[in-house]
């Protein structure tokens, strides 16, 4: 697999271990510009850890990644990211504006100070998400869903080639949950690439062109339609899996992944 400057992401041979016990094992996958890609796997299977280990948040045991062909830290500028909203203090003293804000520090570095210009940027991206007449809230008087849009929003004001978004449809209102898929599908058509925690298997056809299966390794990836199949979902899921027809049941699964807790 050889990554090249029109390649978003190609990581190669990525292990990643917690107290010498595998939690992402060879990982190799390398994915096409300009498409929506879910990650979807079960609980504890690792697709948190993977975007964490591709942004370099926790330790990687072996493995290179590469991001439009140049490691990661040469890349940062290019990369969006979007945590898990039950990792985020919420109670932090700041207003929605003001986190959105910070996403302009990674284009201007940390000793050039955010100007007009910034904060006319930073506002348009809260308007895209709905969230204009709550610039001045304190974000811990948001809702969940109000709060993931705002954190949309700051990855909006990144103005990345590249984005990670981590479970963004987890806990949130039907209207959020909208507002999110259009917002990806406008990125979509920028040629963004966007790679989505997701946990929905209903939902995976409509909203994703390509789909990672991972299971502490890669099952398969591909375009949706040829790789999101009865016999690869078996093989992600195992047991937990049940499908009837077009139905796809788990026997058990929730929102937030074993290795989210860490």
């Amino acid at each position: 697999m050889a990554a090249t400057l029109s390649t978003p992401l190609a990581v190669r041979d990525l292990t990643v271990a917690y107290q010498k016990k595998p939690v992402l094992r060879n990982v190799n996958v390398e994915v096409p510009e300009g498409k929506l890609i879910g990650i979807i796997g079960p609980n504890g299977a690792g697709k948190s850890t993977f975007i964490k280990a591709v942004l370099g948040l926790v330790p990687v045991a072996s493995g290179q990644t590469d991001i439009y062909g140049k490691p990661y830290k040469m890349q940062r500028k290019l990369v969006g990211y979007v945590p898990q909203r039950e990792s985020v203090d919420w109670d932090f003293p700041t207003d929605a504006l003001d986190v959105v804000m910070m996403g302009r520090y990674g284009r201007l570095g940390w000793f050039r100070r955010p100007g007009k210009s910034d904060r006319e940027f930073a506002l348009e991206c809260l308007r895209k998400v709905g969230m204009a007449e709550y610039a001045d809230r304190q974000i811990s008087q948001l809702s969940g869903g109000q709060q993931q849009r705002v954190f949309l929003a700051r990855a909006l004001a990144q103005e990345a080639q590249l984005y990670f978004m981590d479970e963004p449809f987890a806990g949130v209102d039907a209207a959020t949950e909208k507002a999110i898929i259009q917002l990806l599908n406008e990125l979509k058509q920028q040629k963004k690439t966007v790679l989505v925690v997701h946990h929905d298997l209903q939902t995976v056809e409509e909203y994703f062109d390509w789909v990672i299966l991972l299971n502490r390794r890669i099952i398969a990836a591909g375009p949706t339609r040829e790789t999101f199949t009865a016999e690869n979902l078996q093989k992600t899921y195992g047991g937990r899996l049940h499908i009837f027809g077009n139905q796809v049941l788990l026997a058990s699964d929730s929102t937030v992944d074993e290795e989210d807790a860490r």
